[in-house]
């Protein structure tokens, strides 16, 4: 039989949480993830472009050459990354369209000529 999780047993990711709001409270506001099914992580989702990811990852310490790109039903491309903060698993995610998507929402279809 596992052992309940309660709200304290989440206190490892909110604290990194409150402390990220109170050195970083200029940066772009991310969606936040706390779960139970990892206790120790905080998710930082971003849905509005690079920049907001570039500003988390240079915050955070993560190097270029540490985060991942992958593609999501080939019109949406991913960027993640993770660092240990204030005790934290804090993943960093970010999500855009993918560029034939960018062209087609400007009119010229992403197609052929």
């Amino acid at each position: 039989m596992s052992e309940r999780l309660t709200l304290a047993g989440l206190s490892v990711p909110m604290r990194a949480l409150r402390t990220l709001a109170a050195e970083y409270g200029d940066l772009p506001a991310p969606a936040v993830g706390v779960s139970t099914i990892y206790p120790e992580r905080l998710e930082l989702s971003l849905h509005k472009g690079l920049g907001a990811f570039e500003a988390w990852r240079a915050a955070l310490g993560i190097g270029p050459d540490e985060v991942e790109f992958g593609e999501q039903a080939s019109d949406v491309w991913t960027l993640q990354a993770s660092a240990l903060y204030a005790g934290a698993d804090v993943r960093l995610i970010a999500y855009g369209p993918a560029l034939d998507s960018m062209r087609a929402s400007v009119g010229d279809g992403g197609g052929d000529a």
